[in-house]
């Protein structure tokens, strides 16, 4: 492999004694800002368009966790932090947060936390509802056991991080699914997740054992045979006695007083006919 491609591969930041174990020679580091990398600090090599956040990393001999380290794991987070979440036990920055312990090995060749710390930290940082979908899909993705980081929380400070932590519905299959539920919560509506129900599948909410509520992934939900089945299930769940509300995660993020009322009006309508 080139010197510019592992350079690449390495998430685009490197030090010398990285790429020296990896094979190459000096003459190859001396070759690579013929190549157009460059040389932030001795030692340090980036090619042209290098990951900003990574970099700061190296800089300061960290490693990118929390938030920051989300989407190198392929976590659920929707937007990047505004100032890069390092693990570090030494130093001082303004432009950075500092996470200061580390429990696991970190990446093999990216300047990154172990998904594990980056679950940690987020936990402990992050408010709710983005604690707990950073942490559901470390437990869905990576497979991490939810005793293994509650088993590295038992410091006196750490009360709010297990209370998230043991809160967590790992049934719940994207990040709107994590922030529906918060919202539930937040408005004092109960509710079950992932249900099964004969004849109609398994659905993403089901409150007072009749209405259903699915959030409508773009990605899911953007097909012909996608709308086809949607409909199919729609029906099925009206003619079996349901009442179906349908959210775009747009809803759920932007106007989610409009979500509450309508839940409410139609649980308040099925209250009333009970009454009858």
């Amino acid at each position: 492999m080139d010197i510019l491609e592992y350079l690449q591969k390495c998430g685009g930041v490197a030090r010398s004694g990285q790429l020296l174990d990896a094979g190459f020679r000096r003459r190859d580091l001396l070759r690579l800002t013929g190549l157009g990398a460059a040389q932030p600090r001795r030692g340090i090599f980036v090619p042209p368009e290098c990951d900003k956040a990574l970099l700061t990393a190296v800089l300061n001999n960290s490693r990118l966790t929390c938030a920051s380290a989300a989407r190198h794991y392929g976590l659920w987070l929707r937007a990047a932090p505004p100032q890069p979440h390092l693990a570090c036990a030494h130093g001082h920055g303004s432009r950075f947060i500092r996470h200061r312990t580390v429990r696991f090995p970190g990446h093999a060749s990216l300047p990154l936390a172990a998904v594990e710390d980056v679950a940690l930290h987020a936990l402990g940082c992050l408010p709710s509802p983005a604690s707990a979908a950073l942490a559901t899909s470390t437990i869905r993705l990576h497979g991490v056991p939810r005793g293994l980081l509650a088993s590295q929380l038992q410091a006196g400070r750490s009360g709010s991080a297990l209370r998230v932590l043991r809160q967590l519905d790992v049934r719940a299959e994207s990040i709107v699914e994590i922030d529906a539920q918060h919202l539930f919560r937040a408005h004092g509506i109960a509710y079950d997740t992932q249900v099964f129900l004969p004849g109609i599948g398994r659905v993403d909410f089901l409150l007072n054992g009749f209405l259903i509520v699915e959030i409508d992934g773009f990605a899911f939900h953007s097909k012909r045979t996608d709308m086809l089945r949607d409909r199919r299930r729609n029906n099925a769940a009206a003619v079996s006695g349901y009442a179906v509300l349908r959210f775009m995660p747009e809803h759920i993020w932007f106007d989610p007083a409009s979500v509450i009322r309508d839940i409410r009006t139609i649980l308040a309508g099925y209250r009333r006919s009970l009454r009858r």
